[in-house]
C-alpha cells in the first residue's frame, strides 16, 4: 500500500508512474488527497475538543474548592455537551479513515524506473540466456507422457481423488519431488537464508498484509468455516513473521526460505496450456524472502536473482531471465524478474520462478518497520522469489534429459536421488 507522504508530496508523479502499470490513477489520486485533508481535519477539531474538555474538566475542582459551585455546575453541563459532539466527530473520522483505506489498497505499487514500457509478455525484456536446448530429434515426448511411460505421475488419480489440477505422484516421480525440495532448500541454507516451516493457511490479516487480500482475481481458496485461506505461496506466511514488528537495522537483512505445498484455483486459465504439469491447483515450492533496509533493496534483488539463475544452471537446463513489463507485472512488485526453463517437447518456454522487490508496498500493509542507527523507525522494503517452483522443473527435466533407454537425472540431484536415470 502507498503512503499517504508519498502520494500527497508529488501526486502527479505518482499518476505518471501508475500509467505505467496501465493504471489510471488520476480521479482516485485525486479522492485520496481530498479524502486525507477530510480526515486530517475531522483529527484536528477532535483533538481541539479533548483539549477543551480536558482544560475545563480540571477547572471544575478548583472552581468547587472556592465555592463556586454553580459556576463549576455550569462548565460540567458545558463539557457534556461537548462530549456528545465529541462522539459524532469521532465516528466521522472513523468513517473517513476507512473509507481511505478502501482507496488506498486498490492502488498498485509504483513501478521502478528500470521497469520497461509495454503492456503484455511480449513486451518483456530479455535480461540474460543460458544452458543449451537439447536436440531431441523428431517426436520427442512430452512430460505427460514420458510420466505415463515410467509411472511417475498418475494425473487421472488426482482428478480421482480431488479433481483436475491435484495430481499424484508416483515412485520415482515421488522421489524426485522430494530431491528438489531437499536440494532447494539446502542451497538456500547455504546461501544465508534460514529455513522455517510456515503454516499452509493463513488468517485475512495475513493475507491483506502481502496483498493477497482483497482477492481481486479470485485465486485463493477460502475455507469459509474457519474464514482461513490456503496459501498460494509460502511468501505470505513468512513475511507476516514480520507484520506488526519493529526490527533493530543491525538485524537486517532478514533472510528465510521454506518450503510449502502452494494452492492457487487459476480462476480463468482453463485452456491456457494447461495439460499435464504447466498449470495446477497444487504444487510444491521453495520460497526465499527478504526483510531489507530501502537503501539496500535493490542490491538484494540484484543477489536474489543471481542466486536463482544458479540453481537453473546446475539443473543444467536452458534458462532466460526476463524483466517484467509495466503492464505485466503484480499488483504489489516495483520491480519482477521471471525465470523461465526451455521445454524441449513442447517447444515453448515455462516460467518458474519470479523474483521481486515490493520496496515499502507491503511493509506499509504489514507494519514491518526498523529502528535505523538514529532510532528513528522507518518502513522496512521486503522481496521475495521463487527457488524453485516445482512442476515446470520437474516437466523441463523429463522432457530435456529424455533417451532411448531412460531419462538421465542431472548430477547435482544424483546423491538426493539416489539414482542417476529413471528407466
Amino acid at each position: 500500500m502507498l503512503t499517504l507522504k508519498v502520494i500527497n508530496d508529488n501526486p502527479e508523479e505518482v499518476i505518471k508512474k501508475l500509467a505505467k502499470k496501465h493504471f489510471d490513477g488520476k480521479d482516485i489520486i485525486s479522492k485520496v488527497i481530498e479524502e486525507d485533508r477530510k480526515r486530517k481535519d475531522l483529527q484536528k477539531e477532535l483533538d481541539g475538543m479533548l483539549a477543551e474538555i480536558n482544560a475545563k474538566s480540571k477547572s471544575i475542582g478548583a472552581l468547587m474548592k472556592e465555592g463556586k459551585k454553580e459556576e463549576a455546575e455550569n462548565i460540567r453541563r458545558f463539557v457534556q455537551d461537548i462530549k456528545g459532539d465529541v462522539q459524532t466527530v469521532e465516528a466521522n473520522l472513523k468513517q473517513a479513515e476507512s473509507h481511505l483505506q478502501d482507496m488506498l489498497v486498490q492502488i498498485p505499487n509504483l513501478p521502478s524506473d528500470e521497469v520497461p514500457e509495454g503492456k503484455t509478455p511480449e513486451d518483456n525484456v530479455v535480461e540474460k540466456t543460458g544452458g543449451e536446448i537439447p536436440d531431441l530429434g523428431e517426436n520427442p515426448l512430452p512430460h505427460w507422457d514420458l510420466a505415463k511411460k515410467y509411472d511417475l505421475i498418475d494425473f487421472e488419480l488426482g482428478v480421482k481423488i480431488s479433481g483436475a489440477g491435484f495430481p499424484v505422484y508416483k515412485g520415482k516421480g515421488a522421489r524426485l519431488q522430494r530431491a528438489l525440495i531437499n536440494y532447494f532448500l539446502d542451497k538456500a541454507r547455504d546461501a544465508g537464508y534460514m529455513e522455517v516451516q510456515p503454516p499452509y493457511v493463513v488468517n485475512y490479516a495475513s493475507g491483506y498484509g502481502t496483498g493477497n487480500l482483497p482477492d481481486k482475481e479470485g485465486q485463493m481458496y477460502h475455507v469459509t468455516a474457519d474464514d482461513l485461506y490456503l496459501i498460494p505461496t509460502a511468501e505470505v506466511p513468512v513475511t507476516n513473521i514480520y507484520r506488526d514488528m519493529i526490527l533493530e537495522e543491525k538485524d537486517l537483512p532478514i533472510r528465510n526460505t521454506a518450503y510449502s505445498a502452494c494452492f492457487r484455483r487459476e480462476a480463468g486459465s482453463y485452456g491456457k496450456d494447461v495439460r499435464g504439469l504447466n498449470r495446477l491447483h497444487q504444487f510444491d515450492k521453495v520460497e526465499i524472502v527478504r526483510i531489507d533496509k530501502p537503501e539496500h533493496s535493490y542490491e538484494s534483488l540484484k543477489e536474489m536473482v543471481g542466486y536463482v539463475e544458479s540453481l537453473v544452471a546446475e539443473l543444467g537446463l536452458p534458462w532466460r531471465i526476463l524483466r517484467l513489463c509495466g503492464g505485466d507485472m503484480s499488483f504489489t512488485s516495483a520491480l519482477t524478474f521471471d525465470f523461465e526453463v526451455y521445454s524441449a517437447a513442447q517447444k515453448r518456454w515455462l516460467e518458474v520462478s519470479s523474483v521481486s522487490n515490493f520496496e515499502s508496498y507491503q511493509a506499509n500493509r504489514l507494519k514491518c518497520r526498523y529502528r535505523d542507527v538514529d532510532r528513528k523507525i522507518q518502513l522496512a522494503h521486503t522481496l521475495n522469489g521463487s527457488a524453485l517452483a516445482l512442476p515446470r522443473i520437474v516437466a523441463a527435466l523429463l522432457e530435456n534429459n529424455q533417451q532411448e533407454d531412460g531419462i538421465r537425472m542431472p548430477d547435482v540431484l544424483v546423491p538426493y536421488l539416489g539414482f542417476d536415470k529413471i528407466d
